[in-house]
């Protein structure tokens, strides 16, 4: 018989968000694998329970080479608890390889539910949440990040991204750059916590928000982009989709193309737009 890997989600924050199976889970594990074996202390001191099986370390750093130990444990029947420093293994944090290598050997998986940050910040963003994707944390690059960006320019669901507190200016003044000033955004930081606080607003108002500096946890919330008919698309708007995608390489004739079929104009105003825009430029 083989084991069974169980994720289980913990806190993102308030310590009595933890599930009740965590603290069966954590005591009744053959190995508890944890991201920062420290914070699995602060927390099972916290419940009140005291781990029954082996404790190791399982982060990105030995992620790669920590896997086939676990999953050989696995294989020999045992139960293994993976749990990450805050929310569900696998989502922005370690899991993805050992789920994977339990699932090419047939080894059984289930979780245990618990918070979650990026369905905390969609539900609390006051954005539409019937359709969103998720994008995990921006490139730190200036030039990658705004590639990425250009990426999903025109993609209609809500988006939701993971940033660091001190690169948080720089990602909403590039999704200005990006989206458009007026697209609406929240910032959710420190979710469920003391701090808790959510910004609402056009991300241009954003952006000059986060210049001063923030802390926390941040979990970003973007508006997807709207479904615009022609009489929408000013010529100024027109210019700036032309920009977006020559920048990502493409050429302006295939630019001009595309923008013209996705605004259902003809080539030729989006054409007289761009050549505007160049002689308005400084």
């Amino acid at each position: 018989m083989t084991g069974t890997l169980v994720l289980a989600g913990t806190p993102i924050g308030d310590v009595a968000d933890a599930p009740p199976r965590l603290a069966e889970e954590l005591s009744g594990a053959d190995v508890v694998a944890a991201e920062d074996t420290r914070r699995l202390r602060r927390l099972t001191q916290a419940l009140g329970v005291q781990p029954g099986g082996r404790i190791v370390s399982y982060f990105e750093g030995n992620e790669a080479a920590r896997t086939p130990e676990l999953v050989e444990a696995l294989a020999g029947g045992a139960r293994v608890l993976l749990v990450t420093d805050a929310g569900m293994p696998s989502v922005s944090d370690p899991g993805y390889r050992l789920v994977a290598a339990a699932v090419e050997k047939d080894i059984r998986v289930t979780a245990v539910p618990g918070p979650s940050a990026v369905l905390t910040a969609l539900a609390l963003s006051g954005l539409p949440v019937d359709r969103f994707c998720f994008e995990g944390f921006l490139p730190r690059k200036a030039g990658e990040r705004l590639g990425r960006l250009r990426e999903v320019a025109q993609e209609r669901r809500t988006l939701v991204y993971f940033e660091a507190p001190h690169r948080l200016d720089a990602t909403l003044a590039a999704m200005a750059e990006v989206f458009g000033t007026g697209r609406r955004a929240a910032v959710c930081r420190e979710l469920t916590k003391t701090y808790e606080e959510v910004k609402r607003g056009p991300l241009g108002e954003l952006a000059e928000w986060a210049a001063s500096g923030v802390r926390g946890e941040i979990t970003v919330v973007v508006e997807g982009a709207p479904e615009k008919g022609p009489e929408e698309l000013d010529a100024d708007e027109l210019a700036r989709r032309v920009r977006v995608r020559e920048e990502a390489g493409e050429r302006r004739k295939e630019a001009i193309a595309a923008v013209a079929v996705a605004a259902g104009v003809p080539k030729r105003e989006v054409f007289d737009a761009v050549v505007a825009a160049k002689r308005a430029a400084p």
